[in-house]
C-alpha cells in the first residue's frame, strides 16, 4: 500500500489543459499520486460534487508597502495572506518597494522580516525599481535576479515612482541579460498632471475627477510606448492591470510584430465603472485606483480579452486602504482633493470568486481557462512552475476545493482583509472555495480556518524571461 499523509477523494480535477475525475494522494507536502480509488491509513477529504483546482496564485498584490507620509496600508502579511487564503489562493506575490536612496538589498531584508512567521499562504516577491542608479542596475539587480528575485516592476506614472524612458530602457536591458521579467504600469504621468491642473483650476476635485484625469488615451499611449521600448531592447514584458480595449489592441499589435507580451487584467475592470467614483459624501474614494474603472463598453472589451487570450493573467491588484480613516482614503488632504486619495482597492479574497461566478458559471470561460488565469499562467510567468500552478505528480500539494453551488453575497463583514469596506459589496456570486490546502496541510476546512499563521513560507523563483503561452 502506498503511504499518504492525505487523500482528496472523488473530486473533479481541473488543470489548464484537462478536466477529469480522480483521487489525489499527498505525501510530504507534494502530490504523490493521481488515480482511482486511492486508499491509505490517513486523513481523507471527500470532494464529491466539487472541483479540485490548483491553489490560486495572485501575482499582483500590495501589502505592508510604504504609501506616503501619513498614509498606512490596511494589510500587513498576516491579514493579507489570511484574506488571500479564504479566497482560494495558496501563493501571493507582493512588491518590495525600493525607496529612493536606499539599497534594494536593504529594503528586501526589511520586507522579509515583515513577512517572517506571519503568512498563511506562501509568498514570493517582485522588486519595484524606483531609483535606477548605476550601482542598482550594474550590481544589485543582476545579483538579486541570480538569487531568484527575478521580476522587476517599473512605473510610468506617480511622480515619486515613475522612470524616464531612458531609465526604463536600462532596466529592460538588465532584464534581458539576467533572464528577469519586467512588469510595467502604463499611464502617461505628464498628461495626467496636465489634466489635474485643468481640473483643479475649474474646482473639480471630487473623487470622480480621478477617472477623468486618467482617461483611456493616457493608458493607451503609455502602453504603446512601453511595448516599443521592450521591442527596442528585444525583451519580453508584462503589461499589468489593463482596463480597456484600446490598450488591448496595442498588446495584440505588438504580438503580431513578434514581441513576447503577457497581458493582465483585474476584477475592477470587469464589474466596476467610473460611475462608482461619483458616490455621495466622498464615497467615490472607495473606488479610486489606477488605471480607474472605465465604462460598460470597456468591461465588454476586457471580457473579450479574457475569452480570446489577450489576457494571460487575472490578478487582484489588491492595494488596500481603510476608507473611514485619517491614514487612509479620508485623510485630511484626501478630503480636500482627489489628488491625495490613496490609489488602490482591496480585492485579494474576492478575485477568484468573481472570475468563477462571472466567467465559468455564466459560460464565458471553461474550467481550464479559469485555472490558467487563476494560477498556471502566473506560475509560468514568474518562475514558480511546475512546483506551483498545476496538479501533477511532484508538484506542491496546493489545492483549492470549490463548491460550484455555493451562493454568496459579497459583504466586507465576511471577508478577512484589514480594510473596512469592499468595492464589490453586494455583488452576488455563485461558487466559492470552501477548503484550501497548502503544501499538503489543510488550512481552511469547510470555510473554517484550521491552519496557523506562519504555515506559509517564502518561495524563491526560477529564472524567468519567457511569456507563459
Amino acid at each position: 500500500m502506498y503511504r499518504f499523509d492525505l487523500i482528496v477523494r472523488g473530486g473533479t480535477i481541473a488543470t489548464a489543459s484537462d478536466v477529469f475525475r480522480a483521487d489525489i494522494g499527498i505525501r510530504n507536502g507534494r502530490i504523490a499520486q493521481i488515480g482511482e480509488a486511492l486508499t491509505g491509513d490517513c486523513e481523507v477529504i471527500d470532494a464529491s460534487g466539487k472541483y479540485v483546482l490548483p491553489g490560486g496564485i495572485d501575482s499582483h498584490v500590495h501589502v505592508s508597502q510604504p504609501s506616503g507620509e501619513g498614509i498606512v496600508m490596511a494589510d500587513d502579511f498576516e491579514s493579507g495572506t489570511l484574506s488571500a487564503l479564504f479566497g482560494g489562493n495558496t501563493t501571493i506575490m507582493p512588491f518590495c518597494l525600493q525607496e529612493k536612496g536606499r539599497p534594494m538589498r536593504e529594503a528586501l531584508t526589511a520586507y522579509h522580516k515583515l513577512a517572517e512567521g506571519n503568512c498563511y499562504t506562501d509568498v514570493s516577491f517582485h522588486l519595484i525599481v524606483s531609483d535606477p542608479t548605476d550601482s542598482l542596475l550594474g550590481q544589485e539587480l543582476p545579483a538579486l535576479a541570480a538569487d531568484g528575485y527575478s521580476s522587476f516592476k517599473v512605473f510610468m506614472t506617480y511622480e515619486d515612482l515613475r522612470l524616464s524612458d531612458a531609465e526604463i530602457l536600462k532596466t529592460l536591458d538588465v532584464a534581458r541579460s539576467t533572464g528577469a521579467t519586467v512588469m510595467v504600469h502604463c499611464e502617461n504621468e505628464d498628461a495626467i498632471r496636465f489634466l489635474i491642473a485643468r481640473h483643479e483650476a475649474a474646482g473639480d476635485v471630487a473623487p470622480r475627477a480621478h477617472a477623468s484625469t486618467r482617461p483611456v488615451a493616457v493608458e493607451r499611449e503609455a502602453t504603446h510606448r512601453a511595448l516599443s521600448l521592450a521591442e527596442i531592447v528585444d525583451v519580453p514584458i508584462v503589461i499589468v492591470h489593463v482596463s480597456n480595449g484600446e490598450a488591448m489592441e496595442e498588446i495584440a499589435r505588438a504580438r503580431a510584430r513578434g514581441l513576447k507580451v503577457v497581458g493582465e487584467t483585474c476584477p475592477q475592470y470587469l464589474v466596476l465603472t467610473a460611475e462608482d467614483l461619483d458616490g455621495m459624501d466622498w464615497e467615490g474614494a472607495k473606488f479610486v485606483c489606477s488605471p480607474p474603472p472605465r465604462d460598460k463598453a470597456a468591461q465588454a472589451e476586457c471580457w473579450r480579452g479574457i475569452e480570446t487570450g489577450v489576457f494571460d493573467l487575472f490578478s487582484s491588484d489588491h492595494c488596500p486602504f481603510r476608507y473611514d480613516d485619517e491614514r487612509g482614503k479620508r485623510n485630511p488632504k484626501g478630503l480636500a482633493s482627489f489628488r491625495h486619495i490613496p490609489n488602490g482597492i482591496p480585492g485579494v479574497e474576492t478575485r477568484l470568486p468573481i472570475l468563477f461566478s462571472e466567467g465559468v458559471m455564466k459560460g464565458r470561460i471553461d474550467l481550464p481557462r479559469f485555472v490558467s488565469l487563476a494560477a498556471t499562467a502566473h506560475a509560468r510567468t514568474y518562475g514558480l512552475y511546475p512546483e506551483k500552478g498545476t496538479i501533477a505528480i511532484g508538484s506542491d500539494a496546493d489545492l483549492a476545493i470549490w463548491d460550484p453551488t455555493e451562493k454568496r453575497t459579497i459583504r466586507h463583514a465576511d471577508l478577512h482583509d484589514g480594510a473596512d469596506y469592499s468595492p464589490y459589496e453586494g455583488l452576488e456570486v455563485t461558487g466559492w472555495p470552501t477548503t484550501v490546502i497548502l503544501g499538503g496541510r489543510v488550512m481552511v476546512r469547510d470555510n473554517t480556518l484550521v491552519g496557523a499563521k506562519g504555515d506559509g513560507t517564502y518561495r524563491s523563483a526560477r529564472t524567468r524571461g519567457a511569456a507563459p503561452l
